[in-house]
């Protein structure tokens, strides 16, 4: 989108209600209803077969779609309006093989590529975490290794399940074996637990990634565990990955492998609102499973969870232009 153009925003709630019509994300445009192009294109990946636990991510994006009815169009505690600063679309699901992972990452690659190919940061939807290695992969063809900030109650580093080396549990370890991470700039936040053993640790921290844990969020506070993030971050290009289960079962049981002890929704909105300086360039949530919800508490999360990042990304890509 060039700079003298208008974006077109979410359907108007005072004329349409919100319960009623198409569920896309934030009730905004489809991608082809503006003309395939879009600054930030929010997509679904409707897969969980790389799961180790319970099963039924494959929904989640639609549940997320369906919470985020109720989205606004200004943002207050991030003083922005994205729908208005920049072009969001949604760019609908990535329709990938249930029955064969290998072939399911080959597609979600390539299906990033072609997005990101048009000048599109990606808000993608998930999903299990799975997804996380080939969304990874297009973007470091684009901007070279980048930072990672991934939220999550699991390490996911480990090497193999079953003998299986793409699941939900392994992207970040085939993403540092594979170059695509800057290793200088890696981070766990929301970490808890208990482990297969300490060398879970030992080996996590040989491929460069520091952990704030969901206690050190609780103890040291959201704007402290900013801070540190943005200090290790820098300038570089960021992707963030967020699983929701960093969240406390209480704030998102609706996920495949819950843990006791996590973050507090506010503790992630306001750790994330304190990213807005960070060089975004894509970003996904995943792993809600809304078979195990209550009253959509897990999706509204999630939901908002997006919407604070996208949020990041249309400013940033609006202050861009404007210079």
């Amino acid at each position: 989108m060039s700079r003298n153009e208008t974006p077109r925003g979410p359907v108007d709630s005072s004329r349409v209600p919100r319960y009623a019509g198409p569920a896309t994300f934030a009730r905004l445009p489809r991608l082809d209803e503006v003309g395939g192009r879009a600054d930030v294109a929010v997509v679904g990946v409707p897969f969980d077969s790389g799961v180790s636990y319970r099963p039924g991510a494959r929904f989640g994006g639609n549940a997320i779609r369906e919470a985020s009815r109720l989205l606004r169009p200004y943002n207050p505690a991030q003083d922005a309006s994205p729908f208005a600063l920049a072009q969001v679309a949604d760019g609908g699901d990535i329709a990938v093989n249930p029955f064969n992972i290998n072939e399911a990452v080959e597609t979600v690659e390539a299906a990033a590529d072609d997005l990101l190919g048009t000048g599109a940061r990606l808000m993608t939807l998930g999903g299990d975490h799975t997804i996380a290695l080939p969304l990874l992969r297009s973007v470091a063809k684009k901007h070279g290794p980048v930072a990672l900030l991934h939220f999550d109650a699991h390490l996911d580093t480990w090497d193999t399940y079953f003998g299986a080396e793409y699941t939900h549990g392994t992207p970040f370890r085939r993403a540092v074996e594979e170059g695509i991470l800057d290793t200088s700039a890696l981070s766990h936040v929301g970490i808890r637990g208990p482990l297969y053993g300490k060398q879970d640790l030992t080996d996590d921290e040989k491929m460069g990634f520091g952990i704030v844990t969901s206690a050190d969020v609780y103890r040291r506070g959201a704007d402290e565990v900013a801070d540190q993030l943005r200090q290790r971050i820098g300038d570089r290009p960021l992707y963030i990955s967020i699983d929701i289960d960093c969240l406390d079962p209480a704030h998102a049981p609706g996920t495949g492998t819950p843990e006791a002890g996590g973050m507090t929704s506010r503790e992630l909105l306001e750790i994330l609102r304190g990213l807005a300086s960070c060089n975004l360039v894509s970003a996904d949530v995943v792993e809600v499973a809304p078979a195990y919800d209550h009253a959509e508490i897990t999706s509204v999360a999630a939901s908002h969870t997006a919407y604070e990042l996208t949020t990041i990304m249309s400013r940033q890509i609006a202050e861009a232009r404007a210079q």
